[in-house]
């Protein structure tokens, strides 16, 4: 197996580390202040939190909808050529993903204003996103070349790659309008550290029939590749100095943007409500340490032609550089230190919840409200139940269009302590994924942890999806003033 494919099928292995999180367990899970991050306009029933730093949101999945890493490096006895012929090249397909994203929170905090109908977030938090579609016709250029593909176009469409390295501040407001509707805004600023995308390639390479040799090979490329602080960060020397450079780009000295969450929750009835939220509407500009390198143009070439009489006297000229020379003058190479403009993967969520059996108290008691219940200033908390059903919607947006996943849960609260949630999700990457949630609060400490895909736990290296949610909090209820 030459190099050459290994270094493709590694790189694109390595980006199914940690992936792209449908966070489905913790959506509408009220008891957890962290899931105000996936809906602002979530009901809260407490006095102010305070996450526990760097422990407060931590989450990672892994996973890939077309392979798993176990297709390619099981102790099977089959030759790994044969596998990565059979199990990736052969099956995989341009709509097949290797995506990542990772968000770290290092603090995250909440409190109710004067007015207890308002409930004000804030926090930080490192996003790592990246998302890479199996560059299908790339792959077999690299593993069988083009010697053989006589009028076999390579798509060079096939190139969608994207990512970036993230600083986020954000700040939320919480406002109970009545007893029906809560709604919530998030403001967040985009502070950009490293960032990579080339999605919008077209083209192609294909091998027809020459007329002064039996191959003629055509490149129509328009290719293009944006960078945003890569090179401040590959310059810097030692890992001080990378470091110094990290934590300046991460606190406003890179690239910068911004952005808004929105969220509602919706009371059909006392029992019956439906959720909505839409995250990350934004963009990031990118003007710091920008290159953009791009191949753009046609050309047409035969190989090497030499006329032994009339070049007898330079037969020791370079006539492959002559020919490199040619190319590169008809599809040149540039780079560039234009800024642009890249936009937030955006997400929705939506859901509608049945709540049955026995109302559970609120934890700290109802919010105290000078207003009465169903006014616009706001009103009492409607009682929580020991048990609820329903089902969410998730979208997020990728180059390649939106995913949806979809998925049915059930929720039982053990009085004010433990709160277990049980999901079922249906998406690209797996049919049987079933997930748990458990919040246990004890007194004013808040631990919540979460696992997805629990059937392919047995063996994770076969899976094509895996996560995990863990966080802790201090929390207060009780009488705002």
């Amino acid at each position: 197996m030459r190099l050459g494919n290994y270094v493709l099928l590694g790189s694109l292995m390595l980006t199914m580390g940690i992936s792209a999180q449908n966070k489905q367990i913790l959506y509408d899970f009220n008891e957890i202040p962290q899931s105000l991050s996936l809906n602002p306009g979530m009901e809260t029933d407490f006095k102010w939190y305070a996450g526990v730093p760097l422990l407060s949101g931590v989450s990672g999945y892994v996973g890939s909808n077309g392979i798993s890493i176990n297709d390619i490096f099981a102790d099977d006895g089959v030759d790994i050529n044969v596998k990565v012929r059979e199990r990736a090249l052969d099956v995989l397909k341009p709509s097949d993903e290797f995506s990542s994203t990772v968000q770290l929170e290092y603090f995250n905090g909440g409190f109710r204003s004067n007015d207890p109908s308002v409930f004000y977030s804030f926090g930080g938090y490192l996003e790592i996103d990246n998302i890479t579609f199996w560059p299908q016709d790339y792959a077999y250029l690299i593993f069988d070349g083009n010697a053989d593909q006589l009028n076999r176009e390579f798509d060079l469409g096939d190139l969608k790659s994207r990512g970036s390295m993230v600083n986020v501040f954000h700040f939320g407001i919480n406002k109970k309008v009545d007893r029906n509707v809560t709604v919530g805004a998030r403001g967040k600023l985009y502070s950009g550290i490293v960032d990579y995308n080339s999605t919008s390639n077209t083209g192609y390479l294909v091998n027809t029939e020459g007329q002064n040799n039996r191959i003629a090979t055509t490149l129509d490329a328009d290719l293009m590749l944006h960078t945003s602080g890569v090179q401040a960060l590959n310059e810097a020397g030692d890992s001080n100095t990378a470091a110094a450079q990290f934590v300046k780009r991460a606190f406003f000295g890179g690239d910068l943007g911004l952005g808004v969450d929105i969220g509602f929750t919706y009371h059909l009835n006392e029992r019956t409500t439906i959720t909505g939220s839409v995250l990350d509407l934004g963009f990031i500009y990118h003007s710091n340490d920008a290159k953009s390198y791009s191949l753009n143009g046609k050309a047409t070439v035969e190989g090497i032609e030499i006329d032994i009489l009339e070049n007898f006297g330079s037969l020791n000229r370079d006539f492959w550089q002559d020919l490199v020379d040619e190319v590169e003058g008809l599809v040149p190479f540039e780079t560039e230190t234009d800024s642009y403009v890249t936009f937030r993967p955006t997400k929705l969520y939506a859901s509608i919840r049945n709540d049955f059996g026995e109302p559970v108290d609120n934890g700290g008691g109802q919010l105290d409200c000078d207003c009465a219940a169903g006014s616009s200033g706001g009103g009492e908390l409607r009682a929580k139940y020991r048990n609820s059903i329903g089902g969410q919607l998730y979208m997020i947006n990728r180059p390649r269009g939106p995913q949806i996943a979809l998925t049915g849960f059930y929720t039982r609260r053990l009085g004010n302590f433990v709160a277990l949630k049980g999901t079922y999700t249906v998406d690209k990457f797996s049919y049987t994924n079933v997930g748990l949630g458990m919040n246990l609060q004890a007194g004013p400490v808040n631990f919540y942890l979460m696992a997805d895909n629990l059937l392919s736990y047995k063996n994770i290296a076969a899976t094509n999806y895996a996560s995990f949610q863990l966080g802790m909090n201090i929390i207060s209820w009780g009488r705002n003033r």
